[in-house]
Formats: C-alpha cells, sequence, structure tokens
C-alpha cells in the first residue's frame, strides 16, 4: 500500500524568517505522521518524573501572579549554572534578551554570517551593523585573528559570536576565545551566544566562570535548547558589568517570567544530575548521527559540536524542494536554510531526535539522493 503524502500549508514558509511550527504547517491530524527534525531541543529532558510534576503543578501555578522579585529564580538558576545570582538576569526566551541588548546598548556591531536570524532581524537601526561573510570553502569556520583585524579596520564597537556556531555547530576553544576577548578589551560589547554549549561536549567548555575578567563581555543563552523546554521562554544572560545588568534590567517588563518557567526552575538543582546523562546522551547519538550521514553519498556533512548538523545537498535540488520532498513523502521535517544570509539555497540543517528516529531521516536521506543522481 503506498504510503499517504503529506498535505503541507506551504504559504507559510513565506512568512516568517525562522521555520513554522510543525502544527500549523500541517496541523493536529497529521503530527503522528512527521517527525520534527527541525526544531533543535534536548528530546531526553524533562525526563517523565520532572513532566508529571509540572503537570500536576499547572492548576496553581496558573492562578497565580508570577514573583515581582527576579533574584529568587536567579538564585535557583545559579545554583547550576555555578555563577553569582547577581551576574544573572532571565529573560522570556533568550530572544526577548538579544533584542534588549541590541537595541539598548549596541553601537556598531560586527556580525559574522550566517547566523541566528534573530540577531539581524531586531536591529531597529541596520545602519548600526555589518556583516562578515565566513569562508564557504572553510565550512564557514570563524577564525578569530581574521575576525579580531576585520572589526579593527571597521572601526566597530561590538562584536557577536556564537559558539557553537548556529547554523554551522561549529565550536571555537576556550583559548582561542580568550585569546580574542584579551585583544579585543578595547570594545564596548563582545555578546557571546553558548545557547549549544551544553552540546559541545561531555566537560562544558563555557566561558560564563570568566566572565569577572572581561568587563564588556556579555553571554546569551536559550534554556528552549539544551533544556528542552521552548514553550516555557526560557533564555537568560550573564555579566559582570553592573552598568548592563541595569540596563536590561530596566529594559525588562515586571513579571516577564510566567509561573510554570519559574516552577521548572526551582526544580533545576535536584535534577542536575539527570539533566547531564540527558545532554550527554544527546552529545552520543549526534555523534552517532554524523557518522552516518557521512557514509550517504550526494552530502557534505559538516563537522558539528552541537545537536545539529548542516548537511549541503551536492545533487540538482535546492534546499527547499529537498526540504518538501522529505517532509511530503517521508514525514520528515528538515530546516531549509537558504533564508540564512550568508548561505546559498543548498544547506540544510537537522537536529537529532535520538537514535531511533534519526534512522528515519537517514534512510529518507539516503532515499532522496539515490533517486535524483
Amino acid at each position: 500500500m503506498e504510503k499517504k503524502q503529506i498535505e503541507i500549508k506551504s504559504y507559510l514558509f513565506n512568512e516568517t524568517s525562522h521555520s513554522p511550527s510543525l502544527i500549523d504547517i500541517i496541523g493536529e491530524d497529521q503530527l503522528n505522521d512527521v517527525v520534527d527534525f527541525c526544531f533543535i531541543e534536548n528530546p531526553y529532558f524533562p525526563d517523565e518524573q520532572l513532566l508529571r510534576k509540572l503537570q500536576e503543578k499547572l492548576p496553581e501555578v496558573i492562578k497565580a501572579y508570577p514573583s515581582s522579585n527576579p533574584k529568587l529564580a536567579q538564585q535557583d538558576l545559579a545554583a547550576v549554572v555555578h555563577v553569582k545570582p547577581e551576574y544573572l538576569v532571565l529573560g522570556n526566551g533568550a530572544t526577548e534578551l538579544i533584542t534588549i541588548i541590541q537595541n539598548n546598548l549596541v553601537e556598531e556591531m560586527g556580525i559574522p554570517i550566517p547566523t541566528f536570524s534573530e540577531y539581524i532581524d531586531k536591529i531597529q537601526n541596520l545602519d548600526k551593523v555589518k556583516l562578515f561573510q565566513l569562508p564557504a570553502n572553510n565550512k564557514y569556520q570563524l577564525d578569530l585573528e581574521e575576525y579580531a583585524d576585520w572589526l579593527v579596520e571597521e572601526k566597530r564597537s561590538s562584536a557577536l559570536i556564537i559558539n557553537p556556531g548556529n547554523p554551522t555547530g561549529q565550536l571555537i576553544s576556550i583559548e582561542k576565545l580568550t585569546d580574542f576577548l584579551t585583544r579585543m578589551k578595547h570594545l564596548k560589547l563582545v555578546l557571546l551566544d553558548e545557547s549549544f554549549i551544553d552540546f559541545a561536549d561531555e566537560e562544558i567548555p563555557s566561558l560564563m566562570s570568566q566572565v569577572e575578567q572581561f568587563q564588556n563581555l556579555i553571554i546569551v543563552r536559550s534554556m528552549s535548547k539544551h533544556c528542552g523546554v521552548p514553550g516555557l521562554r526560557l533564555g537568560y544572560c550573564c555579566t559582570a558589568n553592573e552598568y548592563y545588568l541595569r540596563q536590561i534590567r530596566n529594559a525588562l517588563p515586571v513579571w516577564n517570567i510566567n509561573t510554570l518557567a519559574e516552577y521548572f526552575l526551582t526544580q533545576l538543582k535536584e535534577t542536575d544530575v539527570e539533566y547531564h546523562k540527558a545532554r550527554k546522551h544527546v552529545i552520543t547519538d549526534v555523534r552517532e548521527l554524523h557518522e552516518a550521514l557521512c557514509k550517504i553519498d550526494g552530502y557534505e556533512v559538516y563537522p558539528s559540536n552541537s545537536n545539529f548538523i548542516l548537511l549541503k545537498i551536492k545533487f540538482e535540488m535546492s534546499a527547499y524542494d529537498l526540504q518538501m520532498k522529505l517532509l511530503q513523502d517521508f514525514g520528515v521535517y528538515v530546516r531549509d536554510c537558504s533564508n540564512k544570509i550568508g548561505l546559498d539555497d543548498k544547506h540544510i540543517r537537522i537536529a537529532s531526535k535520538g537514535r531511533d528516529k534519526d534512522q528515519l531521516l537517514i534512510h529518507a536521506l539516503t532515499e532522496v539522493a539515490a533517486t535524483v543522481q
């Protein structure tokens, strides 16, 4: 019996710079027929026990206002990220903080591309920004020495670094980052996005513990990615710069974190062991997925130290057409990266969904490549 094709509301792809949510483009009735490899997540956290606690707490928390004292939530988070709570600011997702930082603290910023689109989309004055094109012939890797030279030449006062990179998955070592920060202490601001750093290695190579050494450094993280809770809208930034902390907090509305998100934060310390088991499980899955993808003819597979992998299509098909074919014929949803400034129309990004589901993706990519070539 021939498999039924997935019906797609394809027009929705033209209405956002991000990928539309799966339920929007196929509807609730078809959700069980599709695996979402587009959305980047931790498929193993929260575990069932924590999910039950959140469910049990829901009737209570939706009837209550969040705390008007952000210090309490900062303390819950600080207990697991091991920095001083006063260095933390919690946001309604990392994007809230990115928008505030971009529009309140940035004068002239250098942005390596391709990048996470919010860093460009949320700039109100695009004259503030200059784009630093990463070289395709070097797999879009960011060379910090070249970047530093360019920032000086272009007289930029602020710089963005995403580590690991998005959408490339590249990882820059702590040593290279500290060398860059030492050289660029004259900059007003270095914005370092570490949203995927928990999947970079078994020992997390973060600069969070070094924020006191660099007063121009702000680190941003999305908890949607590493904790697997995008619906709770949780992100945070970390800096030892008191002026930056004050400016960001003053720009935030009261009650910017909802009560269910606040409750989730109170559970972080007692679930920390389970969390680290989950993220290490993801690391293992991604390494296995990467190895399997490298064996398929028709794709260039980029190195990755994140929970996603960037692929370049080497046969005659655009990323959009491949995305639609995978979704319609195989029930596999991947990210078409064509709308990312600095990339061509031949790149897709895929996120690991766990070993079993990843096999569906491997099969689909193999079948398409074998048919087209």
